[in-house]
């Protein structure tokens, strides 16, 4: 399973020191259906191209964008595309994400879950699960799609508060420092949930029960480990969320 590094520009030397590959969260989408690259240094190279569609036109030209991908993936020596998508399915962007995967191939094409129709694409599933067996969630995922190779692990850092008993099964995240807080101020005892893959402790507060669910470097390997296991063709982490955990994930390059 190949691991990735999501990284804005200001933060590609930094976590180049380990060893990851990088996806570049340089580019986005202009008007007329043009790839616009945002401050990324000449001699970037490998990896992988990440184009977000925040505050984007309409993609009038599937076409057009995909082939300025395509230049710019050979320009770059990037192996793929990660289409960093943030609002919901609309024609234009699932006829942007085919196209691309159709003539980016054999290259990947790495779409979000709700992307997961479009035809060609390997799409994310998220790893911050908070309820039943992280284990059978993805194994339900890769029976939908067929197998866990057309599949990637969206690697997200738990850190979740929930007030029992939580019918809804939703919690409130967490900032890092409002979890480093919470642990400081109730020191308290810390066990694993080997159904979650995650750690978890209580504390009670103005007479409720609070049961506080997270990750650690532990149980983020333990879930690479398991995508690996299972087939997963490649896995990502937002570089700010582990950026404190990389020395114990992943090790440094040597200079």
């Amino acid at each position: 399973m190949q691991i990735y590094l999501a990284v804005t520009p200001a933060e590609a030397q930094e976590a180049a020191r380990f060893r990851c590959s990088l996806a570049h969260v340089a580019y986005c989408i202009g008007s007329d259906s043009a790839l616009l690259r945002q401050n990324l240094l000449l001699q970037t190279r490998g990896g992988l191209l990440s184009v977000t569609d925040r505050d984007a036109p309409f993609i009038a030209s599937p076409e057009r964008l995909s082939a300025a991908a395509i230049r710019e993936c050979g320009r770059r020596g990037y192996s793929g595309v990660l289409l960093d998508f943030e609002q919901s399915p609309t024609p234009d962007r699932l006829a942007f994400a085919e196209t691309l995967a159709r003539h980016l191939a054999p290259r990947p094409v790495y779409v979000p879950e709700s992307y997961a129709a479009a035809s060609g694409t390997v799409s994310l599933v998220c790893t911050a699960v908070s309820g039943g067996s992280f284990l059978q969630y993805l194994q339900g995922a890769a029976a939908e799609r067929a197998g866990a190779g057309k599949l990637a692990l969206d690697v997200q850092r738990l850190r979740m508060d929930f007030t029992l008993p939580a019918r809804s099964g939703e919690g409130r995240p967490l900032s890092a420092s409002e979890f480093q807080a919470l642990l400081d101020q109730e020191s308290p005892s810390v066990f694993f949930s080997q159904d979650l893959c995650a750690r978890y402790f209580t504390y009670t507060r103005e007479g409720e029960t609070h049961f506080v669910l997270f990750d650690d470097a532990d149980t983020l390997q333990q879930k690479l480990q398991t995508g690996t296991r299972m087939g997963f063709s490649a896995a990502f982490l937002m570089y700010p969320e582990v950026r404190d955990l990389l020395p114990r994930l992943f090790p440094a390059r040597r200079t």
